[in-house]
């Protein structure tokens, strides 16, 4: 997987984000993605072949491995990292659009800098911050389902040492063994760990983004209050004059 593409689109939304947001893409790529790569897929390598049976019985190995492990960890986790990531394109296709329309304007005659509107950074506000916003609620939802889908697909986080299978056409209940389990279940840990504190600077943002709409929003009718009491106070002053 070219997770080199990935991370330059991610990087041109990083700019327009929130200092939280950042704080979000760097543990996103140095712990999951760099870890995914690194090490997690030395780790599990070809787990079908490590995966042992006390049988010779021909299809009971596979059988047992696809009932107790229907989809690989490290697959899951980067359909994982995929979905968590996505909703960051829909920020990059809104500053997209954002700049095709200010480049129109310099077509039709309104002078633009356009290579000060390549480095331009928007601001989340107004129909940017509705998707900005979106896009983070989105990724906490995600992460949620994939760390219910851990739990449910392995009946918990902790990788078992050895399995009993009883599944046609094993002759009777056989014992499966797992390699290097104790080493398995602490990668899984890290990651669930990693996913969860992406979830809580996810929320975090969120927050922060609510906070500062409704801070910034009570601001005009103070104005405009302001404005009109200034004026009824000239009128004052014209009547007793």
């Amino acid at each position: 997987m070219d997770w080199g593409s990935l991370q330059a689109i991610l990087g041109g939304v990083n700019k327009h984000s929130t200092s939280i947001g950042k704080i979000w893409l760097t543990v996103l790529f140095i712990f999951r993605v760099m870890i995914l790569v690194v090490a997690a897929e030395k780790v599990w390598g070809d787990e079908q072949q490590d995966f042992t049976c006390n049988t010779l019985q021909p299809g009971c190995k596979n059988v047992c491995y696809d009932h107790y492990f229907p989809i690989s960890h490290i697959r899951l986790w980067a359909l994982q990292l995929i979905f968590v990531s996505t909703p960051a394109l829909l920020v990059a296709m809104h500053i997209g659009y954002q700049r095709h329309e200010k480049k129109r304007k310099f077509r039709h005659g309104e002078k633009i800098d356009l290579e000060e509107l390549k480095s331009q950074k928007f601001h989340i506000e107004g129909a940017l911050w509705w998707t900005y916003s979106s896009s983070i609620f989105f990724r906490i939802i995600f992460e949620i389902i994939f760390m219910y889908m851990f739990y449910f697909l392995y009946n918990g986080y902790q990788m078992p040492r050895v399995v009993k299978c009883s599944a046609w056409p094993c002759p009777n209940t056989v014992d499966c063994f797992v390699s290097r389990p104790t080493e398995k279940t602490l990668f899984t840990i890290f990651m669930l760990s990693v996913s969860g504190i992406c979830m809580l600077l996810n929320v975090l943002e969120l927050c922060y983004l609510v906070l500062k709409f409704f801070m910034r929003k009570p601001r005009r009718p103070v104005a405009l209050s302001s404005l009109a009491s200034g004026a009824s106070d000239a009128r004052e002053k014209l009547s007793y004059s």
